[in-house]
């Protein structure tokens, strides 16, 4: 296919064939190669996690995985404009915690930072051997982050790359430094892989949308396609969600994979049940990329595995590069919202 020019997004035509009615969406490239794959010389010529041109930095270093609250206490976070892949979960009481991914940038800080839970694991090992930064756990979680293949680089491992912020009450005020943090764990840790696919090309089943709607218990999230900046904005439980620094939290592309929760047994202090996601397996998805939401399927084969996403047909679901979200929310929480 013919590559576009950078930032251009065309709809195709309906194209009538063999009595189907199917929707074509062609998307930017970003101006470069999205394929991953090296120079030559071991590095790679594109961001692992985000699909776009290396151009200076090093994108043969490990990633930065950060636990950051989600709750209403926290807001607004630090630094999680930055990251390059951002995964939500459900916790306890219906809540949801973020893991935010730093690979081809990070920020002066990131925050609020918060305790690790067991649905963590198995995502942190689709990052090869990623650094981990938390604040800590129950004994069954710390076990949990000590016997997997990660970096700790913790509060409890790293102290002096965290500090507490005055203008915030705790437990919201812990705030990690990458640069610290990285030059705790220097020369340890491995590159990520890549995670998702990424192409112009055409998908089938693609349909216009103007955004994605789930409510837990607790919180409710909606994401809303902004044509102008070509980014899904976020909204929490009806306010508009921002940086610290007054930015929009935006994403390139927004994965919704649906995925059952079970009873982790353990408790947290009041007695309710801590969730833990059945990350291995398969499932229904939504991607959502370009104005655009693809119906979408989920495979895990195995707890060290990668998740991979294909289209309906079985050819993999292919992203626009640049930053992505994963929502992992349990069935019947939320739907794709129609076109406007």
């Amino acid at each position: 296919m013919r590559r576009l020019a950078r930032g251009v997004l065309l709809l195709a035509a309906v194209v009538l064939a063999a009595g189907l009615l199917v929707v074509v969406l062609v998307r930017a490239d970003e101006g470069g190669d999205p394929a991953p794959g090296g120079d030559g010389s071991g590095a790679p010529t594109t961001w692992p996690l985000r699909g776009t041109p290396v151009h200076g930095g090093d994108a043969g270093r490990p990633a930065l995985a950060v636990k950051v609250d989600a709750t209403q206490g926290g807001r607004p976070p630090i630094g999680l404009g930055d990251a390059d892949v951002v995964v939500e979960e459900l916790v306890e009481g219906g809540l949801t915690r973020y893991l935010a991914v730093f690979h081809s940038r990070d920020p002066e800080g990131v925050g609020p930072v918060r305790s690790a839970r067991s649905t963590d694991i198995d995502l942190l090992a689709e990052l090869g051997r990623p650094l981990f930064a938390w604040s800590g756990a129950n004994p069954t979680f710390r076990a949990l982050v000590e016997d997997a293949d990660l970096v700790d680089v913790g509060a409890a491992a790293v102290p002096d790359a965290y500090r507490r912020a005055e203008d915030r009450r705790a437990p919201y005020n812990l705030l990690a430094s990458p640069s610290a943090l990285r030059d705790a764990a220097a020369d340890a840790g491995t590159t990520p892989p890549v995670l998702f696919a990424y192409g112009a090309v055409a998908m089938p089943d693609a349909r216009p949308a103007a955004g994605y709607r789930a409510s837990t218990t607790a919180t409710t999230i909606e994401w809303t396609w902004d044509e102008g900046a070509a980014a899904w904005r976020r909204t929490q439980d009806g306010t508009p969600h921002v940086d610290a620094d007054g930015r929009p939290i935006t994403a390139t592309n927004v994965v919704v994979r649906t995925t059952e929760y079970r009873d982790s047994g353990v408790r947290d202090m009041t007695g309710a049940v801590v969730p833990e996601a059945v990350t291995v397996g398969q499932g229904d998805a939504w991607v959502l990329t370009a104005g655009h939401a693809v119906p979408a399927r989920w495979y895990k084969p195995a707890a060290d595995a990668p998740t991979t996403y294909t289209t309906l047909d079985g050819t993999p679901a292919l992203l626009t590069p640049g930053a992505t979200w994963v929502e992992v929310l349990p069935p019947g929480t939320g739907d794709v919202v129609g076109p406007a």
